[in-house]
């Protein structure tokens, strides 16, 4: 593939947009970061996103100074669909959004005149106006008279749609939220004939097209929507200024300017598909070219983010782009790619896209060193999981098609399969090796099932067809052949079990999310609650013992002998010096870290706290001169030396040089959470009996876990008790001290130990001071602690139990927030009830009897439903549209067909038996809109009619797949009419 040579390139297109909106007085600004300030999003989603304060009010100045009008060219990341991608023609997870904004401005005219002379003028893209359209809100008649009196669009180039397609929010007047929204207009290319046959007025019914591409959307904010009126109407109250928020996709305006097929064919992803190709050997056709995609478009996209500051993790964006990452890297993998390749394609897009941001450039040398050190990472357990997972969905796939009783000699042809050493073969297959799971098969075992069978062949022993089901042929040393029998079991579902893809994570690394789409590919699903249950199960029990009993870190004694105990200031002061005393890999000790590089540091005096008493450690950042890196992670060895997991993002990192530890802000939320444990702990003693004994704690910045011993479910009532004695202690604002104590004097105090701990003969004791009444008794907090803590009760803010659920026989579990973590839960969950209460036309004191209310109308509803589709189908059947077609010779078979419309499920089958009856066919085909029913008579299945190999052409041209029994099959389908028409040409 070589790349396409346009008339404009995308950097070309991109800085025209920008200079013709700053030639209408347009401040330009930078793209934001792809990683979100925005505490709803873990990523920049939207154009729009970085200014969601000035639209709502706030004054549009910024540090390039001060304007209502404003244009940008935004990179977005959204991964809602990411399993799309590579997969179409047109998803991307990175997008990069042209925009121009106004902040009570300019409003419709200007915007919508603005972008036809954009699109039209030749000084900027110069298309054929002739090709361009337009869709607007289907009651905005200001934006018809727009378009079509003053730009001069022709009417019949414009289309009205409703609130679902063109408003946003989108549904707003209806469904809501309240807030500002407005209505929308779209701007759409015909690309011509070429691309597609169907028309403009087509695609008001199918709002699909291949041929009329969507490149711009136009959204006016206009209307303050509050909550409807007592007759359930709408209110939509104008702004007291209106806004535009306009969105381009670069890549939609790029793929029409340069008149190419796709996204991946323009001058951006053009070339790194070629170079994909060209270091794989495998050229960009046949259905391979999914992989290409895939690998083209993932790179794009971790690079960017990388060089935004991201890191692949465990958790929140860093997962995520760990995930995309292994993603690239497995399809890397399919096209045969064996040693780490994707960073070799980033010069590619800083090449492309460096100019426009010019971090990529600044950040090039740590991106590829960060994404090939987690190709390495990834390569070294792909193989080997890539096998297990196809071992996994093969034994899936011979238990489908496998009678019970002969398991044992199917687990026989399996081993042999994999090259067990056995000296007996055993040969499973269907007759017809067109079968969808022969082909599974087939293709899993990289084609040795067809291998066997064709040498089988050349033995000249002769295979029999068997109507309907499997031959098992078993040879001996000899080569004797026995033949067995057994029914093909075609409906059995394939699942696999949430064990087996918690061994994939766990043992080689497979996201759950990875192993979900390669199954995918095989028709197989996911236990995902399984998974979550093992995933569980696993943790509790690596907490239940040392998190380090089988580390390789300490397995290697001799490597920390030496060290003293690392000095820890860190409950005082946040940010301080110290000296690497170590860097280790492995439990070994190296001498030298490079950016790119992850190892373990020892320093001789540090502020992270490290994990202990249920606390998680400290995360944050080392900084020398020259150089710095992350912290993921701080523990403790037994004997107090404290192992910075670190990952170096600039310079170079040697023992003896001196560093400063800075911990993140995290460590406030983690405080609050600690401190709130602590008076959570003494509330449910003073609440439920001093019999309670705490089990097991996690106390992290986003929330707090405790496990306690109690032998029954807490009542609404001791809940809210036990919230109420933790915001007294919060509303008084007691101080919180820590002393150092012998240990018997601390028990002679009245300490408690918090689960986890071990303790010396000196103690810390942090002490709450102050009590609370509880029936008139005073409660007081006082705990055996190496935590962390607030200086003041005041400073946990908010507090919310969450919830309360069994983890054991007679443990109890609660997991709660506190601080801006209970603000923001509660914040959520009281506009959640808004919206919920709007949608139910009532309001929050009122929705408990609404929803009950409902709930009586649904059950009602839905046993009307039954009867009326029953009732449908039979007046279908009695000779109206849907009547059915003459019967018919085919094959041999006398065959009749109906199409049912707003029939499903058991209706159809009901349906084909009524046919079945009444007609003098052998076979009957019946079909729905989603959904294709085949039975056959018992005479028709005597004489060699199969309805579940009629059921799987019928379905393969109707858009799905399906099987069934020789006598009743059914199939989802997306195409009926295409289904039908396959008729003729299926017997």
């Amino acid at each position: 593939m070589t790349a396409p040579s346009p008339t404009l390139t995308t950097a070309e297109i991109r800085e025209k947009f920008l200079s013709f909106f700053e030639s209408k007085g347009h401040l330009r600004l930078p793209s934001a970061s792809t990683i979100s300030p925005d505490p709803t999003t873990l990523f920049t989603v939207a154009g729009m996103q970085p200014f969601k304060a000035q639209f709502m009010g706030a004054p549009a100045r910024f540090e390039q100074g001060a304007n209502k009008r404003v244009t940008t060219a935004q990179k977005c990341l959204r991964v809602g669909d990411i399993e799309n991608v590579g997969r179409t023609l047109r998803h991307c997870s990175l997008l990069e959004m042209l925009g121009n904004f106004s902040f009570g401005d300019y409003f419709k005219r200007e915007s919508l005149t603005w972008a036809w002379e954009f699109l039209t003028d030749p000084e900027w893209m110069g298309l054929d106006g002739s090709k361009l359209y337009a869709t607007i809100y289907e009651d905005d008649e200001e934006a018809y008279d727009i378009w079509t009196k003053e730009i001069g669009l022709p009417a019949d180039h414009v289309l009205r749609f409703g609130a679902d397609e063109n408003f946003w929010p989108a549904d707003a007047p209806k469904e809501g939220p309240n807030g500002p929204c407005g209505p929308c207009s779209e701007i759409f290319y015909d690309r011509g004939p070429k691309y597609g046959d169907d028309t403009w007025a087509e695609y008001a019914d199918t709002r699909e097209s291949a041929r009329f591409l969507e490149i711009w959307n136009n959204v006016f904010p206009q209307y303050d929507r509050q909550e409807p009126g007592a007759d359930g109407t709408p209110t939509l109250i104008d702004l007291p200024f209106k806004n535009i928020d306009t969105g381009m996709g670069l890549e939609r305006i790029a793929t029409v300017v340069q008149d190419v097929y796709d996204f991946y064919s323009n001058d951006v992803f053009g070339p790194i598909v070629a170079r994909v190709a060209e270091l794989s050997g495998h050229a960009y056709e046949g259905p391979q070219n999914v992989s290409h995609r895939v690998v083209a478009e993932h790179v794009r996209s971790v690079s960017m983010v990388i060089a935004d500051g991201s890191t692949p993790g465990n958790t929140g964006s860093g997962y995520v782009i760990r995930k995309i990452l292994r993603r690239a890297s497995r399809h890397a993998y399919l096209l045969g790619l064996r040693e780490p390749t994707l960073y070799r394609l980033v010069p590619l897009v800083v090449e492309s896209m460096g100019d426009a941001y010019p971090e990529l450039r600044t950040e090039q040398a740590r991106v590829e060193a960060m994404i090939k050190s987690e190709e390495e990472r990834f390569l070294k357990t792909l193989e080997g999981g890539i096998q297990r997972v196809n071992q996994s969905i093969s034994a899936l796939i011979f238990r489908k098609i496998a009678d019970p009783e002969i398991n044992e000699a199917t687990e026989e042809f399996k081993n042999d399969l994999y090259g067990s050493g056995t000296n007996t073969h055993t040969i499973q297959y269907y007759y017809n090796t067109s079968s969808e799971d022969w082909r599974l098969l087939n293709k899993i075992l990289d084609g040795r099932l067809e291998n066997l069978l064709t040498n089988f062949e050349e033995q000249d022993i002769k295979r029999r067809e068997i109507e309907g089901g499997i031959r098992f042929m078993h040879f001996d040393s000899q080569m004797s052949p026995q033949m067995e029998v057994k029914p093909v079991n075609r409906e059995a579902p394939m699942l696999l079990s949430g064990e087996e893809a918690f061994i994939l994570y766990d043992t080689y690394g497979f996201p759950v999310d990875l192993t979900k789409e390669i199954a995918e590919e095989y028709g197989v699903s996911v236990d995902e609650a399984g998974y979550a249950e093992s995933l569980e199960n696993a943790q509790n029990i690596a907490r239940a013992g040392s998190k380090y009993g089988k580390s390789e870190l300490f397995g290697a004694q001799e490597a920390l002998e030496d060290l003293p105990q690392t000095q820890f200031v860190g409950y005082d002061d946040l940010e301080a010096d110290g000296k690497v005393l170590a860097l280790m890999v492995g439990g070994e000790r190296i001498e030298h870290l490079s950016a790119g590089d992850e190892a373990t540091v020892v320093l001789s005096q540090t502020p992270f706290y490290a994990e202990g008493g249920g606390e998680v450690g400290d995360t944050g950042r080392l900084e020398w001169e020259g150089g710095a890196g992350m912290v993921r992670d701080t523990r403790k060895t037994p004997g107090g030396v404290f192992l910075h997991d670190v990952a170096v993002e600039s310079g170079e990192l040697k023992p003896g040089q001196s560093v400063r530890g800075v911990v993140s802000g995290e460590r406030h939320a983690t405080q609050r959470h600690h401190t709130a444990t602590h008076l959570l702990h003494a509330a449910l003693r003073a609440v439920l009996g001093s019999g309670v004994r705490q089990a097991g704690s996690l106390v992290a910045p986003d929330r707090l876990r405790f496990d306690f011993s109690h032998g029954a479910a807490m009542t609404v009532d001791e809940i809210a008790d036990v919230e109420r004695l933790v915001s007294r202690w919060v509303s008084a604002n007691f101080p919180v001290t820590w002393q150092e104590m012998p240990i018997a004097e601390a028990r002679a105090a009245g300490a408690t130990a918090l689960f986890g701990e071990k303790y010396g003969d000196t103690v810390r004791v942090v002490r709450v001071g102050g009590d609370v009444s509880y029936e008139g008794q005073a409660v007081a907090s006082m705990e055996l602690c190496g935590g962390a803590h607030v200086s003041r009760t005041g400073d946990i803010g908010a507090f919310v139990l969450l919830s309360d659920e069994n983890v054991a026989a007679g443990v109890r579990r609660i997991e709660a927030l506190a601080g801006e973590a209970a603000t923001e839960w509660l914040r959520e969950r009281l506009q959640q009830m808004a919206r919920v209460s709007a949608m139910l036309n009532t309001n929050p004191d009122g929705l408990e009897g609404r929803v009950a209310g409902l709930q009586i109308q649904v059950k009602a509803a839905e046993k009307e439903m039954v009867a009326v589709r029953r009732q449908l189908a039979e007046a279908q059947m009695g000779g109206g549209s849907g009547a059915a077609s003459p019967v018919r010779e085919l094959g041999g078979f006398k065959v009749a067909s109906l199409k049912l419309s707003g029939i499903e499920g058991n209706e159809l089958r009901g349906a084909a038996d009524k046919l079945l009856d009444q007609s003098e066919a052998d076979i009957v085909v019946i079909a729905g809109d989603k959904g294709l029913v085949v039975k056959a008579t018992k005479d028709a299945v005597a004489r060699g009619a199969h309805a579940g190999q009629l059921v799987g052409k019928l379905a393969a041209a109707g858009g799905g797949k399906g099987g069934g029994r020789p006598d009743m099959a059914q199939a989802g389908i997306t195409d009926a009419g295409a289904a039908l028409l396959a008729l003729d040409t299926a017997f």
